[in-house]
């Protein structure tokens, strides 16, 4: 089939699919009015969670099927805790500020992408660390909860 063909075809059979077309995804819910107040509040509780070892404030703010990609590898539960849990009982400790924070949410769904500023302790020496984030959250009821969660660190080099 000619590559014409081909794109008429999908593009004609996506909707019987029960698949929306790319800005054809028909009437979306509101969000609520201070989601992007609450999506980054949720985002900085996962930190604080992290920052002190408590899986019970990382369960509070992370979806039953949480997972995240960091470090180039996928951490799927708890397993980016159990990181930081390591990190934290080899002396290592982190900083984390979410900063320029952008967010966009319907009724039940929200992204949020952001530069997180902070540093990295080890051996008592802090150096400055940057990171390009981002997540993807669920409604939970009246509250928000990470489902996934994607950090890249930023070269020093780049960063200053």
């Amino acid at each position: 089939m000619p590559p014409n063909r081909m794109l008429i075809a999908l593009v004609t059979a996506l909707p019987l699919a029960g698949l929306p077309l790319a800005g054809h995804a028909g009437p979306r819910c509101q969000a609520p009015a201070n989601a992007e107040t609450d999506v980054t509040a949720t985002v900085t509780a996962m930190y604080a969670a992290a920052a002190i070892d408590d899986l019970d404030g990382f369960h509070a703010v992370t979806t039953p099927d949480f997972y995240a990609f960091d470090g180039g590898r996928r951490f799927d539960g708890d397993a980016l805790m159990q990181l930081m849990k390591t990190a934290h009982a080899g002396g290592t400790r982190f900083e984390w500020h979410v900063t320029q924070p952008k967010v966009e949410a319907d009724c039940t769904m929200a992204t949020i992408t952001y530069v997180n500023v902070g540093s990295a302790t080890v051996n008592g020496v802090p150096q400055p660390v940057t990171w390009l984030e981002s997540a993807a959250l669920r409604r939970d009821g009246d509250r928000w909860r990470i489902h996934f969660f994607s950090s890249t660190r930023v070269p020093q080099s780049v960063s200053k």
